[in-house]
């Protein structure tokens, strides 16, 4: 595994003014007598047209990092820029239409409303973005993860693997800078993984997106261009086109080490 002595784990974008970037990142909680460091200087550079996962034991610092590039939680330093703009520097309501708008985001609980129909799942973002609700990119994005059959339905009527793929057509509506997908395999069943794992690449190699996935799950990440470890808020390695089971053995090393 490949180790970085500070500085960018992440390629160099052909374009760098396209980039999502994290520069210097350090987060910290408590007072000065109980300080504790969940990050520590960070950086990283997600290029247009790439497959980035993020692994490590917990309390490595993960959810921090999603925290904090979703705006949910404020850097004690550094820069996250998305789209050109750095982030950290909006206040609340510049941060909730970046994440209407420029981040979109997977979970692994899928967070669809009981209450609408998929096609008003999918257009959800657009409607609390007040942007115009075209229906055939609706319908397309459906199609595109396949669950074009099922706009009327309501999520309950959907499989779990259904579901997510639903997720996935409402975090691309927007056309965002970035793709952020949470553990999204986590709650599915291997064949629905499969699928899933299968839109995931094709969001990057077909539609021309840039995905960051958080996982604990080496199969998850093996699909991944570049696997980036995560320990005690600091990267500790980077695997690049790696199988499973190289990336399980340097996941339960980092463990081991923690």
């Amino acid at each position: 595994m490949k180790k970085h002595k500070g500085g960018h784990p992440g390629n160099h974008a052909e374009h760098a003014e396209h980039a999502v970037t994290i520069s210097g990142l350090s987060k910290s909680f408590g007072t000065d007598a109980t300080r504790f460091w969940a990050l520590a200087n960070i950086d990283l550079t997600v290029a247009p047209r790439t497959f980035t996962a993020i692994m490590g034991p917990s309390g490595s610092g993960k959810t921090t990092l999603l925290n904090c590039l979703l705006g949910l939680d404020k850097p004690d330093t550094g820069a996250i820029r998305i789209g050109g703009t750095d982030i950290t520097a909006l206040d609340e309501a510049g941060l909730a239409e970046m994440r209407r708008s420029h981040v979109g985001v997977v979970f692994q609980s899928y967070n669809l409303i009981p209450s609408l129909s998929v096609a008003d799942n999918i257009s959800l973002p657009l409607r609390l973005a007040g942007r115009p609700i075209d229906m055939r990119r609706v319908r397309e994005l459906a199609d595109t993860v396949g669950v074009g059959a099922t706009l009327d339905r309501r999520p309950a009527q959907l499989s779990g693997g259904q579901q997510q793929r639903v997720a996935f057509a409402r975090a691309l509506v927007t056309d965002p800078e970035l793709i952020v997908a949470d553990e999204p395999t986590g709650a599915l069943d291997t064949a629905s993984s499969d699928v899933v794992l299968g839109l995931l690449r094709s969001i990057v190699s077909d539609l021309g997106q840039r995905v960051l996935l958080v996982t604990h799950d080496p199969r998850a990440a093996a699909v991944a261009d570049r696997v980036l470890f995560l320990r005690d808020g600091r990267w500790h390695g980077e695997l690049r086109g790696a199988a499973e089971g190289r990336i399980a053995a340097a996941l339960a090393d980092l463990g081991r080490r923690s």
